[in-house]
């Protein structure tokens, strides 16, 4: 929304008058007789009296008042009061004919729901007749708070170590409390939004998954001051609870408004029917560092991604390991290519895969950018999923309980949350010691995208011997070896026991669909080295020897790239 004279006349105001009141929160508290702090072990009770010293204002009595005086004296602020202690309430009761108080009320989130409760390992993504639900999370009655100026809320902390990110209940339904209320009280139809400022209190604060912050305006001691981007807050409460269900954009039933956050230029706005559509910058991204281990995959990622057609930006962050031939052929086959500095994954063994994987890091710095859709190299996409830019931070399809996969990901870069994420990456613990472990402690609250968009080439299930792809993905997501380490005869996992979950012919030949719409200039950047070369004969003579029974070594190679080894 572009901005105007006034309203940031009336930012100031409020931040004036937000130092003013818990100036007087400060003397108001300290007259009275101090009270023994119970707490509550029961989240089912709303309020929960930690009760922490005001802040105290270093400023002139006198600035105060002369921003004060600017306000009419019939004009009210009204604050809205969520799970704070009865104190805060009784000291701004005593400003007359200066704030409004309303407590907020709410049936608090059922004692016996878990965080798996929202977040099921597995779903029937395709159920036709009755849709996947997740359990209810209280709302107040939103019609009964209309016209708030201000909201100050005490988010729970919750409970775990340090090491962790935070996965409680009734924090999250306090955070989507005091979202829905923002929303309610200040979108408007037509696009008249109004100011709608949050105060959280304590020294816990928000969820930044919901409260970003970009939109952190002031810091306060305790106290945090928030002017939300209302549309994007919209987008969050429109959001399930959890990945229970699917995102709604991927239904036919969906929400009209999601789609609103449309490709284009950022800050152009346009009107049809009386709908004000905002534009997005958006960019596909990849990462490759340490090697060059995937420059062909990369470039392999890069056709297939312009091969649906897509008008968005492709990005790929490098480090010095590449070579300027390598560059030269990534940038040929369609990508921006930014040069970075490495990030260590503090938790991964030295010189292991993931050492380096804390890079992805770096795509939060993409700041040209209001949306960036992730996708690791080791993937091809398959038809155009331009429509995905419209989700929110932080979407992604599931991998293993509450846990989501990092390997295609639609993230809104920010300076500040990259900022945030640096300083938390040597106390936030990794399970697999790379970056998905690592974002998956950060973002414990995420979107569900459907699985076919992020389609892992794993087999575990019987019934399928031969291994064959399910209809309809969006990707393939190669795990195991890589189609272009392998000959094109067929996928060379067949040729180890121990990676038959990952073989796939019908998957490896969809690869190579991709390498053959390449262009000759780029298919020679998936040479086949003597090493690699040497390493599928060793497999296929173990393959043969073991008379394996899926019977791929007895197959006659033709790829005519074991003729022309490279390097």
């Amino acid at each position: 929304m572009a901005s105007s004279k006034p309203q940031n006349s009336c930012q100031k105001l409020f931040i004036a008058f937000l130092l003013f009141l818990s100036l007087s929160l400060m003397f108001l508290v300290f007259s009275f007789k101090p009270k023994h702090d119970h707490g509550f072990d029961d989240h089912s009770q709303q309020v929960v009296h930690h009760h922490k010293k005001p802040l105290s204002i270093n400023t002139k009595k006198s600035w105060v008042d002369d921003v004060i005086a600017r306000k009419t004296d019939s004009e009210a602020i009204k604050v809205g009061l969520v799970n704070v202690d009865d104190n805060v309430k009784h000291a701004y009761d005593h400003l007359h004919g200066q704030v409004e108080t309303v407590t907020v009320d709410f049936r608090p989130v059922s004692k016996e729901l878990k965080w798996e409760s929202f977040f099921p390992e597995w779903i029937d993504e395709d159920a036709r007749w009755h849709q996947p639900s997740c359990p209810e999370v209280p709302m107040p009655r939103l019609e009964d708070y209309r016209g708030l100026d201000v909201i100050m809320a005490r988010v729970p902390c919750g409970s775990g170590s340090e090491k962790q990110g935070i996965r409680d209940v009734f924090r999250l339904q306090v955070n989507l409390v005091v979202a829905n209320l923002v929303v309610a009280n200040g979108l408007a139809k037509g696009g008249d939004d109004r100011t709608v400022y949050v105060v959280f209190m304590g020294s816990c604060g928000p969820m930044q998954e919901i409260f970003r912050c970009d939109d952190l305006i002031t810091r306060l001691g305790d106290y945090l001051v928030y002017k939300p981007e209302l549309r994007r807050l919209r987008q969050k409460v429109q959001m399930p609870v959890g990945s229970c269900q699917i995102a709604p954009l991927d239904r036919e039933t969906g929400s009209k408004e999601i789609q609103r956050y449309s490709m284009g230029e950022y800050s152009r706005t346009r009107k049809l029917n009386g709908n004000i559509f905002y534009h997005q910058r958006v960019a596909y991204a990849t990462v490759i560092h340490s090697s060059e281990a995937y420059v062909c995959g990369a470039i392999a990622l890069a056709q297939s991604i312009t091969q649906t057609n897509t008008t968005s930006d492709l990005v790929l962050l490098h480090d010095s390991s590449l070579s300027p031939k390598s560059l030269q052929g990534l940038t040929a086959a369609g990508w921006k290519t930014k040069l970075i500095q490495p990030i260590r994954s503090p938790f991964a063994r030295k010189d292991s895969y993931n050492e380096w994987n804390y890079s992805k890091l770096r795509l939060w710095q993409l700041t040209d950018y209001d949306k960036v859709i992730f996708i690791d190299a080791d993937l091809i996409v398959l038809k155009n999923i331009d429509k995905f830019f419209a989700y929110p931070q932080l979407s992604a399809a599931p991998n293993d309980k509450v846990l989501f996969n990092s390997g295609i990901m639609v993230i809104e870069p920010s300076m500040c949350l990259f900022e945030d994420m640096m300083s938390k990456r040597n106390k936030l613990f990794s399970y697999n010691g790379g970056d998905q472990g690592f974002l998956n402690e950060v973002f414990t609250w995420w979107h569900r995208l459907p699985t076919r968009l992020n389609y892992l080439k794993i087999f575990k299930r019987p019934g399928n011997p031969n291994h064959e792809m399910e209809k309809g993905p969006y990707t393939i997501h190669f795990l195991g070896l890589k189609p272009w380490t392998c000959y094109k005869d067929y996928d060379c996992n067949w040729d180890m026991v121990d990676r038959h979950i990952f073989a796939s012919d019908s998957a490896h030949k969809r690869w190579w669909q991709v390498y053959d719409a390449m262009p000759k200039r780029l298919q020679k950047y998936c040479g086949l080295t003597k090493h690699m070369n040497a390493r599928i004969k060793k497999w296929r003579g173990k393959a043969k020897n073991a008379s394996l029974p899926n019977g791929h070594w007895k197959i006659s190679v033709r790829d005519p790239r074991q003729y022309h080894l490279i390097g």
